[in-house]
């Protein structure tokens, strides 16, 4: 779970990773990110420095418009390639397949495009958000499939394990771990561009206010 610096408010989330979406969709379904609530046209930024790899207008996918940007090792501190997934814009990101983003970015505005999977229709009943999904692998090879991106001999990452800055990353050892460690402390940019702690390479993919 997040643990947000004591001088900052931030949005924090209202899904977590991998609940557990069977029942509601008649299949087996699990969540495959986090979700922070904001309001419509709230600007999401990007969490690292990365380059794009992947903007889709998502017209008949529960993701809705959304961008994938790829992070080397260097772009993160991490010692694996990283892929973050960010979606439910508002309207197109203005990017290009190939551009670089800095940390910190703004890459669109907060919405809640996406169909619903039981009508095939624009969800009428999601609240406006960022649906914040995360993949890694160790080659930084990937392929594009019907607009999706899919990492060579990727893993799902929980997306608070990006902050962790060590291993590990894996879902399952993350959560045998101790109750004390999965409390992480969040790196985060406030609205005026300054990063707590002030090294960071990741931050919270929206700006928090100061306390």
């Amino acid at each position: 779970m997040p643990l947000f610096p004591g001088n900052a408010q931030c949005r924090s989330i209202d899904e977590g990773w991998a609940i557990v979406y069977t029942s509601k969709r008649n299949r087996e379904s699990y969540h495959g990110g986090i979700d922070m609530p904001a309001p419509t046209a709230t600007p999401m930024i990007s969490a690292a420095s990365g380059t794009v790899i992947g903007v889709y207008p998502g017209k008949a996918t529960p993701r809705g418009i959304e961008i994938v940007l790829r992070h080397s090792p260097q772009d993160t501190g991490l010692p694996v390639w990283t892929y973050i997934q960010y979606t439910h814009f508002s309207e197109m990101p203005n990017f290009e397949i190939s551009q670089r983003v800095n940390m910190g970015e703004v890459l669109g505005p907060t919405g809640n495009t996406g169909i619903s999977i039981k009508t095939g229709e624009q969800s009428l009943t999601r609240r406006s958000a960022i649906h914040f999904r995360v993949f890694s692998n160790t080659s930084g090879q990937y392929a594009v499939h019907r607009d999706k991106i899919i990492p060579l001999d990727g893993k799902w990452m929980d997306p608070n394990a990006l902050f962790r800055g060590e291993m590990p990353f894996d879902s399952k050892i993350l959560k045998a771990l101790p109750l004390e460690e999965k409390e992480i402390p969040i790196s985060v940019m406030f609205e005026d561009g300054t990063t707590y702690p002030a090294d960071s390479k990741i931050v919270w993919p929206y700006t928090c206010e100061r306390r």
